[in-house]
């Protein structure tokens, strides 16, 4: 039995995102997530990952230009080099959700992937980007393309995938091809119709790909833009879809749950969804005329 114990933690906003400056936010929130960072390596957790966008507000509910100035470099920005410290302190992998400035005026939705001995293996950059009411993505983040990478981290083999993303199965399937045994989706997601998705889709997408999934949302509601209630929720589940772990609605939490790798195996032995596959049928999937 090879064990891998994983951890996730969701933190309301704290400051004041009305009047505080981004800077000032995100030293609030670090603030906030250090404690449970170090409870979390206290308690042996080996892969952890925090919330969409962790160290701000989610502030796509505006179209305010101040908040590019919360973007940071990756790996060279302070919010990474300070996880890469806790990292190597603790023997732990972190997968590490912020606002990225690649030049100045462009700008992506990424999550950094930081080694159990502090060494960063890399991002990946949110690929669907929604434009509706209340969740003006597209005047803030650019498009990733990142290839669906899978870091070869030193417990497991580990995929991100970012929010909204988690409504198009294929990025979920090419993460699995690409070799992936547990995946975290850090999320940004209000009451209503999404939290019955919550609860379906991320455990539905764990058992047709044969691997863990760790899905991460914010508690609370933020002033000024009241879009709803984030709902938390955050949990693990198994390749069977069973819930192992699941954090309240409305606290900052960390949850911790022990995966058995061996059962990624076995589910894959019984359920032969990849051997059964039909590429050659799915043309219409890449066509870009649909």
């Amino acid at each position: 039995m090879s064990i891998v114990k994983a951890g996730l933690i969701q933190v309301a906003l704290k400051g004041d995102a009305a009047n505080d400056s981004p800077e000032q936010i995100r030293d609030k929130m670090l603030a906030a997530h250090i404690p449970l960072i170090e409870k979390a390596g206290k308690a042996g957790v080996q892969v952890l990952s925090f919330q969409e966008v962790f160290t701000q507000p989610y502030f796509c509910p505006s179209q305010d230009p101040k908040w590019y100035r919360a973007a940071e470099k990756i790996p060279d920005g302070y919010t990474t080099k300070l996880m890469q410290e806790y990292a190597k302190k603790y023997n732990m992998v972190i997968v590490v959700p912020i606002y990225e400035e690649d030049i100045t005026g462009v700008y992506y939705n990424t999550a950094a992937v930081i080694d159990a001995d502090g060494k960063y293996l890399g991002k990946y950059r949110k690929t669907h980007i929604p434009q509706v009411a209340g969740f003006w993505e597209k005047f803030f983040f650019k498009p990733g393309f990142s290839g669906w990478p899978v870091f070869n981290t030193a417990y497991l083999k580990l995929g991100v995938y970012i929010c909204y993303d988690r409504h198009f199965p294929e990025g979920w399937r090419a993460l699995a091809l690409n070799g992936a045994e547990y995946v975290v989706n850090p999320s940004a997601t209000v009451a209503g119709l999404s939290q019955y998705l919550w609860k379906l889709e991320q455990p539905a997408s764990a058992v047709a790909n044969g691997y863990y999934v760790g899905a991460i949302n914010r508690p609370g509601t933020e002033a000024p833009w009241n879009i709803g209630k984030f709902y938390g929720s955050s949990y693990i589940v198994n390749p069977r879809g069973e819930f192992l772990v699941t954090a309240s609605e409305d606290k900052d939490e960390l949850v911790i749950a022990d995966m058995d790798m061996d059962v990624v195996r076995q589910v894959r032995d019984k359920w032969q969804f990849f051997r059964d596959r039909r590429p050659d049928t799915y043309g219409l999937l890449a066509s870009i005329e649909k």
